[in-house]
Parts: structure tokens; sequence; C-alpha cells
């Protein structure tokens, strides 16, 4: 399972929105947020509009226009996110609506079914804020950075990025 380039991408612009209006209440642009979070500005002016259609951006218009939260960072989780635009995370076919025909016989098909009520609780606890708060904690304490896995993968990153396999 993976989670999509759109829900990802979505959640770090909707992540960077949040902290900037935690400095101000101006409106802020897709673009200067794409730029940040170097997201393609076409793709997230979509990404954007399904935010917006699914009650959690405000948009305003004119030079100084751009995008504002509907509702406080606090009460937008990251299911609400994911639900806007249309990126329900799904545990196998077994999962969905259609189900499976093999559902009654299958001995993991309760296996998922508690791995996605675990990571649906989560997602639904989480809010924005608390992706902000995650956000800022990571850049006051840069210095004293030392989380193993993200330094791996960060390694990896780099490697592949001299290899151009990204």
């Amino acid at each position: 399972m993976r989670l999509s380039t759109a829900a990802r991408y979505s959640l770090r612009a909707m992540s960077d929105l949040c902290i900037y209006l935690e400095r101000t209440e101006n409106p802020v642009s897709v673009s200067d947020i794409a730029e940040r979070q170097n997201i393609p500005v076409n793709y997230l002016e979509q990404l954007f509009g399904k935010l917006k259609r699914g009650g959690l951006l405000e948009s305003v218009r004119g030079a100084q226009g751009g995008y504002l939260l509907a509702r406080p960072a606090e009460k937008i989780s990251v299911a609400d996110i994911l639900n806007a635009l249309g990126e329900p995370f799904i545990f196998g076919s077994c999962q969905t609506d259609k189900g499976c025909e093999n559902a009654v016989t299958c001995p993991t098909f309760n296996l998922w079914r508690r791995v996605k009520g675990s990571v649906d609780e989560i997602l639904e606890a989480t809010t924005l804020k608390d992706l902000s708060v995650e956000k800022n904690s990571l850049l006051e304490n840069l210095e004293n950075f030392t989380d193993p896995e993200r330094e791996k993968i960060k390694n990896l990153a780099l490697k592949n990025l001299r290899e151009d396999k990204i």
C-alpha cells in the first residue's frame, strides 16, 4: 500500500499553509507554497481545487489573493484531507465496498480490517495543527537531528540523485 503523490503533496502543502497562517492572516498563494514544497504549481492548483470543494480551503481573489484554511487547523484531520481528495486508505480489495468473494474463508481478512481500523483512527486523530507542530519541532531541533530511519532515507535519496535514478 502506498500513499499517492496527490495525498503526499496535499499534506505537505496544507501543512505549509498552516505554518504560514500561524504567522500572518494573509492569504497564501499557490505559487509560493509550490515553490517552498517543490511541487508543480499547476498540479497543486488542481489539488487545492479539490480541497476547496471539500470544504477545507477558502480562496481570496485579487492581487493579494490566495488561500486560507476554511476552519481552524486543529479541526482539519489528515483523514479530512484524504477524503477531500477522494484518496481513501484501502488495504486490499477485500476492504472495499465491493468486498471479496473469499472474505468468508480468508485468514487475513480480519487482519486487514484491524490494520485499516487502526490507520483510520490515526488519520482521524492527527490534525493539520499536529503536522505543523511536528514540522516546527523538526526545524527547531535541526542541529540535534538524530532520526536513523530518516537519515537512512535521506542518504539513499542522495545516492539515487547522484546516480540519476530520480
